[in-house]
């Protein structure tokens, strides 16, 4: 009789986060698995950034222009800065100060998948109005810089 085994990828070290990142993807799971607009809109764009002291910054916004003369009813913008650590298969931010006050002083868990140029962020929302949402978050090593 054969064994079959599973692998799991291994462990992701933390001098392997280190760096800079751009948002290649954001999107939103629902319940049944169905993958949606995330809440910066079709283009969102940003930047997260871990240091080796421990430190990480997020910048994100959307990439499509508002509407004509108004900032219009979607968020534009949203950030945060503070600590992060590695925890198992998960990163842990823990928020010292954000674009939205309810954030600061909390500690955001996220799951992690990692393949050395790509990083997927992903936790659960809670979703205006309805079931809490998936929400999925692809990061690309940044490459480049200052010339």
């Amino acid at each position: 009789m054969a064994m079959t085994t599973t692998t799991r990828p291994p462990a992701v070290r933390p001098e392997e986060l280190i760096g800079a990142w751009e948002l290649t993807s954001y999107v939103s799971v629902d319940e049944g698995g169905a993958l949606g607009e995330g809440p910066l809109g079709p283009d969102p764009r940003g930047l997260l950034i871990y240091s080796a002291d421990g430190r990480v910054s997020v910048s994100m916004m959307r990439g499509d222009p508002p509407p004509a003369g108004r900032a219009g009813p979607a968020p534009r913008f949203m950030g945060y800065a503070g600590t992060w650590q590695l925890s198992g298969r998960q990163i842990v931010h823990d928020v010292t100060v954000s674009s939205h006050g309810y954030l600061v002083g909390s500690r955001q868990t996220r799951r992690l998948a990692f393949d050395g140029a790509l990083l997927t962020l992903s936790g659960s929302a809670d979703a205006a109005g309805g079931p809490p949402e998936e929400r999925v978050l692809t990061w690309r090593r940044a490459t480049g810089g200052r010339s």
